[in-house]
């Protein structure tokens, strides 16, 4: 089916996973079949897999690409159940959200990808960069924080350095029009 050029690119597991749901070699899934896939092949539960295709589905059009998926599978694999777990742990309200105190608390029981501790300063880092407007992080953005753990292999920081959120602009007056104030 969708061999050729995108099998060079894509690994042949996650082509396979993927033409088991496709129609017609139609190289993307609606948002049904692509949650009827999250939850089939992953064990996740419908809001689970619903927030998943949510975070995946990257140009928003309501379906799930070959790309997109294999997004998806590059940070999750086969350890959904894993990931979900620890989310769980960590949302010790249950509210399907991981809140800035949760966030705090559990990222403290993470390893880097060199098997080391977070630094406080990096789990402030990791919460201001993955935390939503509301300081929430849903499971989706939580799946993305594990797999940049997996790849961050960086000493810890120096005790005098402030880690910068690329998120925030630090310096909002540099985008006002200077003639508006001639």
């Amino acid at each position: 089916m969708m061999r050729g050029v995108m099998s060079r690119k894509i690994p042949q597991e996650i082509i396979d996973l993927f033409e088991k749901y496709m129609d017609n070699n139609v190289r993307h899934l609606e948002k049904k079949e692509a949650i009827h896939m999250l939850r089939s092949e992953f064990g996740l539960d419908e809001d689970q897999a619903t927030t998943m295709f949510d975070t995946f589905d990257k140009d928003k059009n309501g379906q799930m690409s070959i790309w997109e998926f294999q997004q998806f599978y590059v940070c999750m694999g086969t350890h959904a159940q894993e990931v979900v777990q620890k989310f769980k742990e960590i949302d010790k309200d249950h509210s399907g959200k991981i809140d800035v105190n949760e966030a705090k608390e559990g990222l403290r029981s993470l390893k880097t990808a060199t098997g080391r501790d977070l630094d406080p300063k990096e789990v402030e880092f990791f919460i201001e960069t993955t935390s939503d407007e509301q300081g929430q992080i849903d499971l989706g953005a939580f799946t993305n924080l594990l797999y940049r753990l997996r790849l961050y292999n960086a000493p810890p920081p120096p005790k005098d350095v402030k880690l910068k959120n690329p998120k925030a602009n630090e310096n909002p007056k540099a985008n006002e029009n200077p003639k508006a104030n001639e």
